[in-house]
């Protein structure tokens, strides 16, 4: 089984990490390229940008609902089945993110989502 994690993008990678997973739409402000070390960008099991900007707008406020429209996206989601299946062959998967909040971020919910399908399809 695939233990999946989450990390800012900002923190030193690890050998822990394992199978590194850059999970933002967007390029996070002042990294460069090369200074991130990522297996894979994955841009299309991220929030469309309508729910982001609309969350962003108000994340505290708006975070259970966000978070129920973001899971809405991820189970109608081809790209998200895809990715399912390809991470399942990596003990250990960490999922890269950019946002200054521990608690009101995607890679929250993709991590859910990822936990719940992992185990429901062993």
């Amino acid at each position: 089984m695939t233990q999946i994690k989450i990390k800012r993008v900002y923190e030193d990678p690890e050998s822990s990490d394992g199978y590194r997973v850059f999970v933002d739409r967007l390029w996070p402000r002042g990294m460069k390229k090369e200074a991130m070390h990522y297996d894979l960008w994955a841009k299309d099991i991220t929030p469309s940008p309508e729910i982001r900007q609309w969350f962003h707008q108000d994340p505290d406020a708006r975070w259970h609902e966000f978070a129920g429209l973001y899971r809405k996206e991820l189970n109608g989601s081809d790209a998200a089945k895809a990715f399912v299946e390809k991470i399942r062959q990596y003990p250990v998967v960490t999922l890269l993110y950019a946002s200054k909040s521990p608690d009101h971020n995607h890679a929250l919910i993709l991590k859910d989502f990822l936990d719940e399908k992992m185990n429901s399809q062993s």
